[in-house]
Parts: C-alpha cells; structure tokens; sequence
C-alpha cells in the first residue's frame, strides 16, 4: 500500500526540503526480483496513465493555459523542441544509482521530484518552492490532487507488476 514516508535524508534533493511550500514523500514496497535500475522503474511508474490521470491532467491544462503555465502538452513537447531529456511531463534533471531526480523551472514555481529505489521499496519525493502569488495559489488548487496522484501512479505499477531486473531496459519496453 502506498502512503506518506519520512522525507528521506538521503535524497539529492534534500537540500531543498528547508523553506519549502510543499515537501512530502510517499512510498510503496517492492516485490523481491525487482529491477533495481531507477530510470526503468520511473518510466515504468509514468508510462501508463490511469483515466483518472488523464481527465485531471485535462482539467488542469484547461485552467492553466489562460495563466500562461505550461500545459503537459507544451511540456511534453519541450523534449523535441529544447532537446531536454523527458519522463513523461518532466524534465530529466539527473539519474545516479539508485535516484532519478525530475522536475521543471518556471515563472511561478521549481519543483523537483526524486524517484529513489531503496532495497525493499520505492520512494517518491517532491519539493515545491513558489515564486510569487500565481505559484502559491496554483499549489493551493493542486495539492490535495497531487497527494492523490502520487499514490494512485505508486499503487497503479504496483497492480500492473513492477518490471524484473531483466523484464524492461532502460526505455522502459520490453526486452
């Protein structure tokens, strides 16, 4: 079962958990025979999107656009326009060992989000620092969903069955 963890201290991104305008962490255990690579585990975790997912991903873009936030669509495509490497919607800033560390900067808020695999479970942490009123209430309307979200995705790869050490490569397809 998926729930709310300590914030790992050992995390890459734990120098940003001070000041803060949400932190929080949430972890699901890992069956034995589970690929220990993070890149595979974190293309797996975002890879396939539950209905419920995508109507909210839907609803947010619709009440962002007019804000001048980037809408998943444009972040999707940053990764073609801008060359960034992408997971999903977001930016890949760094994977060592056992942490894939994701997120985007932006004119409201930078968010960061470390995807860490430790020996018997999987960890997700997210930091948010808003910039100014748009950030601080775009946080305010999104934070009970994004609670939400982060244990719906950990419990989704858990029913669809977390990928073996051999079953994926690092693109997340199978071998």
């Amino acid at each position: 079962m998926a729930g709310a963890v300590a914030l790992p201290t050992g995390s890459r991104i734990a120098d940003r958990f001070a000041g803060a305008d949400l932190v929080d962490a949430y972890a699901i255990g890992l069956p034995q025979g589970t690929s220990h690579d993070v890149e595979t585990l974190t293309r797996f975790m975002l890879s396939e999107q539950g209905p419920g997912l995508r109507l909210l991903m839907g609803v947010r873009d619709a009440v962002v656009a007019g804000f001048g936030i980037k809408t998943s669509r444009e972040l999707r495509q940053g990764s073609v326009t801008d060359g960034v490497a992408r997971i999903y919607i977001f930016r890949v800033y760094e994977i060592t060992g056992d942490e894939a560390i994701l997120g985007e900067d932006d004119k409201h808020l930078d968010f960061r989000v470390s995807v860490q695999r430790r020996p018997s479970d999987i960890v997700v942490t997210t930091a948010v620092h808003c910039h100014n009123l748009l950030g601080r209430a775009y946080l305010a309307l999104i934070t009970p969903f994004h609670r939400l979200v982060v244990k719906s995705i950990l419990r989704r790869a858990a029913r669809r069955g977390w990928p073996g050490s051999s079953a994926f490569d690092t693109a997340g397809r199978n071998k």
